[in-house]
């Protein structure tokens, strides 16, 4: 009697892509039964295929929700091991508006209790034209760093004049003196000697005093805050932990000297797992913290200081994903892949991180994700350099074969973070449509460029004498 051939189970494509988990960042994405991607908000369901071919591409998709559940989170975990460890200090959050300044991604982050950091006079004129129309209240506080120019130091004053809650953080020499007189909160930036394994390590960095100059500073009743930036997305849990150490040996001294000093910022570089390897997690990582921040200042017989993160990578970078459609494929005789896929938008304009530090994305289709007929392939952008592309570190991106008659689509996931700010116009092509799928809904936050709105950007007006 022959057997009876065992049917085999149908492929888990949710695990296969990595959708669907927490330490991944993907907890709220899904393969439909069709093979499209789908990202849940609640009861909302979005279709990003279904949305790619009603607004073309390419596009980036925001979530808000993403956003305000990360940090929603952030402040969680903190205030929950502060009161579990009997912690007595206070834990703010600061968004560094570097990150993403489009107005889509701050307003939430407002409305969910964010206090801001500001780089530059032009980022602080923003929060200004926000607190003048009343779009948050007057106690959200807002820490400046960057070269302190003298229009940025008259911006400063002016805002603390009319009551904002601003503390301007001092950086070098220059920036003392001309805060010398300043009547309100300041703080003051170390340059440690600790190093983090990321990709801004620098040897010399020419923001922040050396602790011994610190410590030879005057008294200063309004000193309040010592902070530190170490770099941005640290890829390992020891380089987030051994700067705070260093920062509190100078914290204890400073403290005696400084009666007046109450909190330390640890500033950002807290990373994002994009390349979905093994990652130290939020949660994780904010236990230790208070644990060792409340082990050193009791041990030195010190209040525990009030604590302020400036992690903005990992709350925006997963709120937004970026999708593109392949419109030709060109074969690769030799090399890891078998064929470029050719994209209908640029790496170096719309993701500059690819080239700029050759970052790896994680990408999935958006539709066929569900399909066994996959192909090694290499991503080339439709600008005109041979570097506008994406081939995953040298390695290879797996993408469904292409289908006579239909479009493929695929996103970029974790866009949200600095990809916007540090777009570029390379051979004149457009930056991609920006919509927000909200509440069930999608709104046009940014329409497509056409050339003529490129060319204005560029002295083309429609006089061209």
């Amino acid at each position: 009697m022959a057997k009876k051939k065992t049917k085999k189970p149908a492929k888990n494509w949710r695990k296969f892509w990595k959708l669907g988990v927490d330490e991944f960042n993907t907890q709220y994405f899904d393969i439909t039964r069709n093979g499209e991607l789908v990202v849940q908000e609640g009861n909302y369901i979005y279709n990003l295929n279904d949305i790619v071919k009603k607004y073309g591409s390419p596009t980036e998709i925001v979530f808000p929700f993403i956003l305000e559940e990360r940090l929603e989170d952030l402040h969680d975990y903190f205030r929950a091991y502060m009161k579990i460890g009997g912690y007595k200090g206070k834990f703010y959050y600061h968004y560094p508006m570097k990150v993403n300044q489009n107005k889509e991604f701050i307003m939430p982050l407002i409305s969910e209790g964010a206090h801001m950091e500001v780089g530059s006079v032009n980022e602080l004129w923003l929060v200004k034209k926000l607190w003048e129309e009343d779009k948050f209240h007057s106690k959200l506080r807002v820490l400046c760093n960057g070269p302190k120019t003298d229009a940025y130091i008259r911006l400063i004053e002016d805002l603390h004049l009319k009551n904002l809650s601003i503390m301007p953080i001092i950086e070098d020499e220059h920036e003392l003196e001309k805060l010398s007189k300043y009547k309100g909160e300041i703080g003051i930036r170390i340059n440690l000697n600790t190093k983090a394994d990321t990709h801004w390590d620098k040897k010399i960095d020419r923001f922040g005093f050396t602790a011994k100059q610190i410590l030879e500073l005057p008294k200063m009743k309004n000193l309040k805050l010592l902070h530190y930036h170490i770099g941005s997305q640290i890829t390992t849990a020891s380089s987030v932990i051994k700067p705070i150490v260093e920062a509190m040996e100078l914290y204890v001294k400073l403290i005696k000297i400084q009666s007046s000093l109450d909190t330390l910022d640890i500033g950002g570089g807290f990373g994002v797992p994009y390349e979905k390897k093994p990652f130290y997690s939020a949660k994780g990582m904010s236990e230790k913290m208070i644990k060792l921040l409340k082990k050193i200042s009791d041990e030195a017989g010190i209040k525990h200081p009030n604590l302020v993160i400036e992690w903005g990578r990992y709350v925006v970078a997963p709120a937004q994903v970026t999708i593109f459609s392949v419109i030709a494929e060109k074969s690769i005789p030799k090399g890891n892949a078998k064929s470029w896929y050719v994209i209908d938008g640029s790496f170096m304009n719309d993701l500059l991180d690819t080239w700029a530090i050759h970052q790896k994305w994680h990408i999935v289709p958006v539709n066929n994700a569900n399909t066994n007929s996959l192909k090694s392939v290499w991503l080339a952008g439709s600008s005109c350099d041979s570097d506008d592309k994406y081939t995953a570190g040298g390695s290879y991106v797996l993408m469904p074969k292409l289908k006579e008659g239909e479009t493929q689509y695929f996103a970029v996931f974790d866009s949200g973070a600095y990809q916007d700010a540090l777009a570029s116009h390379h051979c004149l092509l457009s930056s991609p449509a920006k919509l927000i799928a909200q509440d069930g809904a999608i709104k046009i936050a940014r329409k497509r460029e056409t050339a003529d709105s490129i060319g204005r950007l560029f002295g083309w007006n429609g006089d061209h004498k």
